[in-house]
């Protein structure tokens, strides 16, 4: 996890730290650490030291580490052992904040166990909540919550007192559900939560309730309930002088009102937002959002000058601080936006360009990542696998062992009884055998499934991405067509064609993409779900030639039972597809019809037409015929076509179904 979003999660946890901490002066931590030198008392030596590594946990990492090795060293040798389990609990906050997220967990959950052994509540307390913290940034929102709740129950039955404790602990459990996108549920705890820290007139921790309630109300489009919940906070905060919050609360309160539309409004907020002064620290990331948002409101304001003054200032930051750029993208497709209404088509290009860039890189490191964890988790089992090899071969020794001190011991008197041991011994290494061996086909089968898990989840998760990254790219570049032609009002009927040719062109590719998503969705295409989509094409195919009669057929044999890999079943799509495109492009026919049948085991597919045809000895196949009759071949299946002039043509593949789930898609 990055450090700053680590600090950020910290300050709403109950940590058994001070953690103003973080953001002490270095003249205040070199204070401490004089202190820490010159006391003789160990505990409170040991305490400070605690204290002084969370603050290099955040300012010089490896210094921290340095820290908490001695601290637990000493802690150890002077047998005071409150400080071995603060110190071992910070130690996996070290862990986390570096993403080693193995290491981090180790020593959480090493915390519990010394906490419950020395029955020290208040430690037990809070590493129930680093644990949920960690399951948190790790994903595992139901583990955290598991965690946040018994840290909960555990406030209520030891420190009742401590109603301060229990509202954080609500507040943290109603952002657990903000995570799962269960707002109505996040919305009655945080209400629990602010309720509290209404009774105990705390108003900088009312005004974080209250934001978090805002964006519950933001997501699930109650408008007017967010925006009353962001001025309550805004208000508090100022009260409470917590002026960080103050700005914040601001900027997202502007994004309210950008969702709704009032785009003057969001402006107006997004303004004060910057007015953040210096004394309370940059924050480089949320300054690129607004001038990113402020572009686009002013954009849709039909504003396009004053929008590229705000992003011109955002440019500046990332030229400032060039890791943001990943963060950049919807600046570059709001300045694009901006110069096009201006009729900047080449500035405009070069943005949308650098947008694409952006959106194609991110796309590409998180799917590398993905890969990169599969690959650890399958070698872990690998791992696992031979340890229990090892471990079977070891008491295999031990058993032979046994065996040859039972011969060196036994005497002839007792030849006949080692001989029946012997048997017996046998009989029982050879059940033993069977058992292991059966073993090792039971956890093959369990990595396979798991692993084929895995390659589902991984391919859902690269459709979505297709779905939602070039899907929406390209959607983009149709509406900036139409945009283009609006603003630039184009009479020139070449380039009008043109530009209508590459919006029909784009509009095609994204069908073409849904269709490649669709197979990708599914671990299998059954029949039905072939004629369901080879109807669908028909349909639009009649919308394109109206004057001509499509009949799809398809014989009462065929079912569900009969079922292809998603790859077999986008190969007999696409040579449908291409069939029936062809005669709609060059056969001049009055009738196509699609058949799908089923005959001695085999698929039966067929397209005919009545159109010109061709003479089959005269003509090259092109590149359409070419690719039918490859895709037909990875079926395993065989294409045949026939055609003759002014009399029609024929495509026909039969493919085995005894075939079925055999695929290329594994190699």
């Amino acid at each position: 996890m990055k450090f700053e979003a680590y600090k950020k999660i910290v300050l709403v946890l109950l940590i058994a730290l001070p953690l103003t901490l973080i953001a002490q002066s270095p003249k205040k931590i070199d204070s401490l650490l004089q202190v820490m030198e010159t006391t003789s008392n160990d505990s409170i030596k040991l305490r400070l030291t605690n204290q002084v590594s969370f603050y290099f946990i955040f300012n010089d990492i490896e210094k921290a580490l340095t820290l908490l090795n001695n601290g637990i060293k000493e802690a150890n040798e002077k047998e005071f052992y409150f400080g071995v389990n603060e110190l071992t609990n910070t130690k996996g906050i070290y862990f986390d904040v570096k993403g080693i997220k193995d290491s981090a967990r180790h020593y959480f959950e090493k915390g519990l166990e010394m906490s419950r052994n020395l029955k020290i509540k208040s430690i037990e307390q809070m590493s129930l909540n680093n644990l949920g913290m960690y399951n948190w940034n790790s994903g595992n929102f139901q583990e955290a919550l598991n965690y946040f709740y018994q840290a909960l129950e555990m406030n209520a039955i030891h420190s009742p007192q401590n109603i301060q404790g229990e509202s954080v602990y609500l507040n943290n459990i109603g952002l657990i559900y903000q995570e799962l996108k269960q707002y109505e549920k996040a919305l009655e705890i945080h209400q629990k939560a602010l309720k509290i820290r209404e009774e105990i007139n705390l108003e900088s921790e009312q005004a974080i309730s209250l934001a978090n309630m805002g964006v519950c109300f933001k997501s699930l489009s109650r408008f007017k309930e967010s925006i009353q919940s962001y001025q309550r906070a805004i208000t508090l905060a100022k009260s409470a002088n917590s002026m960080r919050y103050y700005y914040s609360f601001h900027g997202n309160l502007a994004n309210v009102y950008f969702e709704m539309e009032e785009y003057e409004q969001a402006i107006a907020n997004y303004k004060i937002a910057l007015q953040r002064p210096v004394s309370l620290g940059e924050n480089p990331k949320s300054d690129l959002s607004i001038y990113s948002n402020l572009t686009a409101a002013h954009t849709k304001l039909n504003q396009p000058k004053i929008a590229l003054s705000y992003a011109e200032k955002g440019f500046e930051i990332i030229e400032k601080t060039p890791k943001l750029i990943n963060f950049a993208g919807t600046l570059y497709k709001n300045a694009a936006e901006s110069n096009y209404l201006l009729g900047n088509t080449k500035k405009g290009s070069d943005f949308l360009a650098s947008y694409i860039s952006i959106n194609d890189s991110i796309f590409s490191k998180n799917n590398a990542e993905a890969i990169a964890g599969l690959e650890v988790k399958f070698k872990t089992q690998e791992k696992e696998i031979q340890l229990a090899e090892t471990r079977a071969e070891l008491a295999e020794k031990e058993l032979k062992i046994g065996r040859k001190n039972t011969l060196i011991y036994g005497t002839s008197v007792l030849a006949l009884l080692l001989a029946i041991l012997g048997y017996l011994l046998y009989k029982h290494q050879k059940i033993k055998n069977k058992q292991l061996q059966k073993e090792n086909e039971l956890k093959e089968a369990l990595n396979q499934i798991a692993t084929q898990n895995k390659l589902q989840e991984q391919r859902l998760r690269i459709s979505r991405d297709l779905h939602d990254n070039i899907g929406a790219q390209l959607t983009f570049i149709i509406s900036s067509i139409e945009n283009l032609k609006y603003g630039l009002k184009l009479k020139n009927e070449k380039m009008s064609q043109k530009l209508n040719t590459i919006s029909s062109f784009t509009t095609n590719t994204i069908y073409e993409l849904r269709d490649t998503i669709w197979a990708m969705n599914k671990p299998e295409i059954t029949i039905e779900d072939l004629k369901s989509r080879v109807i669908n094409y028909i349909d639009k195919a009649r919308e394109m030639a109206a004057n001509i009669n499509f009949e799809f057929k398809a014989d009462d044999q065929l079912s569900d039972e009969q079922a292809f890999s998603s790859i077999q079943g986008m190969n007999i799509y696409r040579i449908i597809q291409e069939a029936v495109h062809n005669a709609l492009k060059y056969a001049e026919a009055t009738n196509i019809e699609v058949h799908m049948g089923i005959k001695d085991n085999d698929l039966i597919l067929s397209v005919t037409d009545d159109g010109k045809g061709f003479n089959q000895s005269e003509t090259l196949l092109g590149n359409g015929l070419v690719n039918m009759k490859k895709r037909a071949g990875d079926l395993g299946g065989i294409f045949t076509l026939n055609s003759d002039t002014e009399k029609g043509t024929n495509i026909q593949i039969v493919v085995p179904l005894h075939l079925k789930f055999q695929t290329k898609e594994a190699s």
